[in-house]
């Protein structure tokens, strides 16, 4: 898909300390919502933007990139 290519290219979300860290925020985010109870449409945006972010940076990121445990200089 076209939309997930910007984010793979960027070079800030390179380093895989910062997917995961995305990924978890989001996770966390989700289940203070379950938690909450208060309105289904924060769940459903939390939850679409939880499946959204494992896709992108877990599951479809390319695997051969060179430096990913790597934070670049400057």
């Amino acid at each position: 898909m076209a939309i997930f290519k910007n984010e793979q290219k960027h070079p800030f979300y390179r380093p895989l300390w910062r997917r995961i860290a995305i990924v978890v925020t989001v996770a966390l985010w989700l289940l203070f919502e379950l938690y909450q109870q208060n309105s289904g449409l924060w769940i459903a945006i939390a939850g679409g933007m939880l499946v959204y972010a494992v896709y992108t940076f877990l599951i479809t990121w390319p695997k051969d990139q060179p430096g990913d445990d790597v934070t670049p200089p400057g």
